[in-house]
């Protein structure tokens, strides 16, 4: 047996349906080389397999033994087959500061949050409590038509362009994303899992729409009877609703 057939029998990952409807890719070793045979095997098998599905990358299962993850190198692996990453869950500090170092939001391990640990309450001072201080979250503008292939990302806030979209384009936001324009490529907002986020844009014609990780993709949207129109696009429940503006 040759080692390319014997790392073909140990798969590098594994995946996972998440709650959101977005594909997590839970990563059980660190190669490149194997993850991206292993995808083009499942893309040969089912050539609509992935279809441009947004993407969850998991680190957060790699051993400490398996060294740092070449992240960029990673996301263009799976962007040639087809799937598009929104974020990292992780743990590791280097797979933490290599996903800001690109402006990928980072989700917290395993979809769990940690508590702090709080002291006994003997040891506790009672201090008079502060109302919470009003937070302003910056609004990115994006001036300049948007072309195929950018991938713009307002971290903390609204997205705002105020020109057209092109297919195969990318806007993500955790907040709400405005388009003042045709909207041809991918609009995700609140991609941090703000349920109350929406889309406004003067020309549906996007590829795929999203709020909090529920989307609809052009082919839904093709049925919808606003679609080329002025529409806002908000979540209920589970339920994408376009209505006019």
């Amino acid at each position: 047996m040759s080692q390319t057939e014997s790392l073909d029998q140990d798969p590098v990952f594994q995946l996972k349906g998440s709650m959101l409807a977005i594909t997590v890719l839970e990563l059980a070793r660190n190669d490149l080389e194997g993850l991206d045979r292993q995808l083009a095997a499942k893309v040969a098998q089912a050539p609509n397999f992935f279809s441009n599905a947004p993407l969850v990358l998991a680190l957060d299962k790699l051993p400490a033994s398996e060294g740092s993850v070449d992240l960029p190198g990673l996301m263009r692996v799976c962007r040639q087959h087809g799937l598009r990453t929104l974020a990292i869950r992780a743990s590791r500090i280097e797979d933490i500061a290599a996903a800001i170092a690109v402006d990928l939001p980072v989700l917290p391990p395993s979809g769990a949050r940690e508590r702090p640990l709080e002291p006994p309450e003997s040891e506790v001072k009672k201090v008079p409590e502060k109302p919470p201080e009003p937070t302003v979250k910056p609004t990115r503008i994006i001036t300049s038509p948007v072309r195929g292939g950018q991938q713009i990302y307002a971290q903390g806030g609204d997205l705002v362009v105020v020109s057209s979209v092109s297919p195969g384009a990318e806007l993500l936001a955790d907040g709400n994303i405005h388009v003042y324009g045709p909207m041809r490529g991918r609009a995700l907002a609140g991609v941090k899992g703000d349920t109350k986020a929406r889309i406004f844009c003067q020309q549906l014609s996007a590829e795929l729409v999203s709020i909090a990780g529920q989307y609809k993709v052009s082919e839904d949207l093709r049925r919808d009877p606003l679609w080329g129109s002025g529409v806002q696009v908000s979540l209920s429940g589970d339920v994408l609703n376009i209505t006019r503006l």
